[in-house]
């Protein structure tokens, strides 16, 4: 066992526990109290991105909601090295941003296209007349949705709403610039965020999560308990479905999103007894896709807190990337013809991300296969074997025809989704027509 392998599961235990992080929120909280600041939001927003669409549609309640000082900026679209398959990226979140406003009641259809450029410029400098004017969070929703639905409307809004002069060229240039560098700073990457003292908030998904804490502070306005976009339930109790579908489960074993669902999706099989189909694939870094710093970063933090609302273990890390994740792989053959492929999935891939197992170890990967109810001799033997390469690589085709690209992923029907987060599409498609819909 590495040094590396000693000291990782006690450091990520340190630093995503929740006890670390209500102390950080703590004594953040005392020194704005102490330096008499008001509560400060951030918010960063991508003209031509659809989450930023539907985020925006949200930013007049949020303020009416909270009593903070709101400042936006106008970004960029992400580094390539931050989105990788970047066209796929783009069709897709078209597709999610209209599921997800049907969820929430906001209109975002998609197209099949992006905004047209030279319309996408005219709204951000129109933006940035907003900002400079404090009114970004009544205005950005209806210019977003003009943009993306009706952009010959924009210009129409000019004088009923008071919209002031659109910003020339080079103050976007400028302002852009500068909040992409802001946003670097302070750790992250996308449009539609939130930061808000030392954390950062995706979208409307994850507001959730800055309105408990603003809550919990105090800054709500008067009588604001509810949560403006609650995370989805998952099913208690058994639903009868009428011949259940099968649920593909794309995984990677060394997704810390995929460790925080696994359970969800095969507890969600047993309640409406649709199989699941588990679908091994290697991991982005591994299939020669970057993933930068500040993604890694973010991404076991939002985990993390993910976890605790969910109440699954999570943060005693132990990272699988390489060969773990290759000898990992190549027992699951196994696994699935002892009928353990369940319990085999969810012992490595709690081993890995809540017990800090070294799955690079013999020792290491024993507790794995023994955890599963499985035999360590015969899983060992399966590490000779290469013949699952194929399966995998056939596994990636698939998620890829599906216009999916990042784990986990999952099918059921025609309805095929990414990210821990689309669980509840998942769900819905299997009930649709029950009486639990």
């Amino acid at each position: 066992m590495s040094l590396k392998s000693l000291l990782m599961p006690v450091v990520s235990q340190h630093m995503l526990s929740r006890q670390t992080l209500l102390k950080r929120r703590a004594t953040l909280e005392r020194e704005r109290q102490i330096n008499r600041q008001p509560h400060r939001v951030l918010y960063f927003h991508q003209v031509d991105d659809p989450y930023s669409a539907l985020t925006a549609a949200c930013l007049e309640q949020f303020v009416r909601r909270y009593d903070v000082i709101f400042t936006p900026h106008l970004v960029s679209p992400p580094d390539d090295a931050a989105a990788p398959a970047r066209e796929q990226l783009i069709a897709y979140s078209r597709r999610d941003a209209e599921r997800l406003g049907r969820r929430y009641g906001i209109h975002f259809r998609d197209g099949g296209e992006q905004p047209d450029r030279s319309m996408a410029d005219y709204t951000h400098s129109m933006l940035l007349g907003a900002i400079d004017e404090q009114r970004f969070h009544t205005l950005a929703g209806h210019l977003s949705a003009c943009l993306w639905h009706e952009p010959a409307r924009i210009a129409q809004f000019i004088n009923p709403l008071a919209v002031p002069m659109p910003a020339d060229g080079p103050s976007v240039a400028a302002h852009v610039a500068a909040s992409n560098a802001l946003r670097r700073k302070l750790g992250h990457y996308l449009g539609a965020t939130f930061y808000y003292a030392g954390e950062w908030y995706w979208g409307i998904d994850r507001l959730h999560h800055l309105e408990r804490r603003l809550q919990e502070l105090g800054a709500a306005k008067p009588g604001v308990t509810d949560l403006m976009f609650p995370p989805g339930r998952d099913l208690t109790t058994p639903v009868e479905v009428p011949d259940p579908p099968t649920i593909d489960f794309f995984v990677s074993l060394r997704s810390p999103y995929t460790a925080i669902v696994a359970r969800r999706v095969y507890e969600l099989g047993r309640l409406t007894g649709a199989p699941v189909r588990s679908r091994i694939v290697l991991p982005m870094v591994m299939r020669g896709l970057p993933v930068p710093a500040e993604k890694r970063s973010y991404i076991a933090a939002d985990a993390a807190r993910e976890a605790h609302v969910r109440g699954i273990p999570f943060g005693r890390i132990n990272d699988p990337v390489g060969r773990p994740v290759e000898r990992g792989t190549a027992i699951f053959p196994y696994a699935r013809r002892m009928g353990r492929e369940q319990a085999y999935i969810e012992s490595f891939l709690d081993g890995v991300w809540a017990r800090g197992i070294d799955a690079g170890s013999n020792r290491g990967l024993r507790r794995i296969v023994e955890n599963a109810g499985l035999d360590w001799d015969a899983a060992r033997a399966c590490l000779r074997d290469e013949s699952w390469r194929a399966e995998v690589e056939q596994n990636r085709t698939d998620m890829l025809a599906l216009g999916l690209w990042g784990v986990p992923s999952f099918k059921v029907r025609d309805v095929a989704v990414w990210g821990q987060d689309r669980l509840w599409a998942i769900q819905a498609e299997l009930i649709r027509g029950t009486s639990a819909a």
